[in-house]
C-alpha cells in the first residue's frame, strides 16, 4: 500500500512542470495571448464580455478535466489549460470592471477577495498551497481555480495601472509593463537572496506576470493614439501562439519533483 501511495503521489505531481526560466517565458507569452485573444473574441468579434466569458469557461472546464484525467505531464495540454485560464481571466476582469460598472479599483478588490478565498479554502482543505504537493483531483481543481483568479487579478491590475478611465491610474502601457517587470525583479531577488517562502513568491510572480502580459498585449493591439502599436488582435494572437508552440518544442519541459511544502 505504501508503494502504491508513493507511486500515485509521483504520478500526480508529474503533471505540473518544473518552474524554470523557460516556464516563465512561456507564461508571459501565454498571458499576453490571453489579453489579445480574449479581446479579439469579446471586442473584435463583438460578442461581449459575458458571452466571451461563457465561451472560454467551457474550454477551461474541458481542459482542466482533461488535465486531471491525464496520467502524466503533457506540456501541450498543460499550456493549453494555462491559455484557457488567461483568456477567461481577461474576459472575466473586463466584465467585472466594465459591464458591472465597478471600475478598475472595484474589479481589483473583487478579484483579490476571490483569490484570497481560493487560497484560504485550498490551504484549509489540503494544509498547503504548494504547487509541488498536488496529489489529488481536488487539489488540482484548487490549483487551476487559483490560477484562474490570479490571471483575472493580473488583468484587472494591468488595466487599473495603465488605464485612464474607470478609476485607472493612467500610467500607460509602456510604463505599466516597466512597473510590473520591476516587481518581478524584486520577487526574483527575494527568491535568490532571502528566506521568504518560495510558495508565496511563486504565487506573487504568477500574479505579476499576468499584468505584465496584459500591458504587453494592450501595447500590441491598442491604437497608436492610446500608446499602442495597433496590430490586429487576431494577427498578434497568431504570432504569440506560434511563439508559445516553438518554446514548448524547443525549451526543456520536465515534470516537477515532489518537494516538502514551504
Amino acid at each position: 500500500m505504501k508503494d502504491d501511495a508513493a507511486s500515485f503521489t509521483e504520478e500526480a505531481v508529474s503533471k505540473v512542470p518544473q518552474v524554470t526560466l523557460g516556464f516563465w517565458i512561456i507564461k508571459v507569452a501565454a498571458t499576453t495571448l490571453g489579453e489579445t485573444g480574449g479581446d479579439w473574441v469579446s471586442m473584435s468579434l463583438k460578442l461581449g464580455y459575458l458571452i466571451g466569458s461563457a465561451i472560454f469557461l467551457v474550454f477551461f472546464i474541458a481542459l482542466v478535466s482533461a488535465q486531471i484525467k491525464a496520467r502524466n505531464f503533457r506540456p501541450f495540454l498543460y499550456w493549453a489549460t494555462i491559455i484557457a485560464t488567461t483568456t477567461l481571466g481577461t474576459t472575466m476582469a473586463d466584465f467585472a470592471d466594465r459591464s458591472l460598472g465597478i471600475g478598475y479599483p472595484g474589479g481589483v478588490a473583487l478579484v483579490v477577495a476571490l483569490l484570497a478565498a481560493s487560497l484560504a479554502i485550498w490551504y484549509r482543505s489540503e494544509g498547503t498551497v504548494s504547487v509541488q504537493s498536488i496529489v489529488t483531483a481536488k487539489a488540482e481543481w484548487f490549483y487551476w481555480i487559483t490560477i484562474l483568479f490570479s490571471q483575472t487579478l493580473g488583468t484587472a491590475l494591468g488595466d487599473w495601472v495603465a488605464g485612464e478611465d474607470r478609476g485607472g491610474l493612467g500610467v500607460g502601457y509602456e510604463y505599466g509593463a516597466m512597473i510590473f517587470g520591476a516587481g518581478l525583479l524584486v520577487v526574483a531577488a527575494l527568491y535568490f537572496w532571502s528566506r521568504v517562502s518560495h510558495t508565496a513568491l511563486f504565487w506573487a510572480a504568477f500574479i505579476l506576470t499576468r499584468p505584465l502580459g496584459a500591458t504587453l498585449g494592450d501595447l500590441l493591439d491598442k491604437p497608436v493614439a492610446e500608446g499602442g502599436l495597433h496590430i490586429s488582435r487576431l494577427y498578434a494572437s497568431g504570432i504569440l501562439l506560434a511563439f508559445i508552440i516553438a518554446c514548448i518544442v524547443l525549451l526543456p519541459q520536465r515534470s516537477a519533483r515532489r518537494e516538502p511544502a514551504v
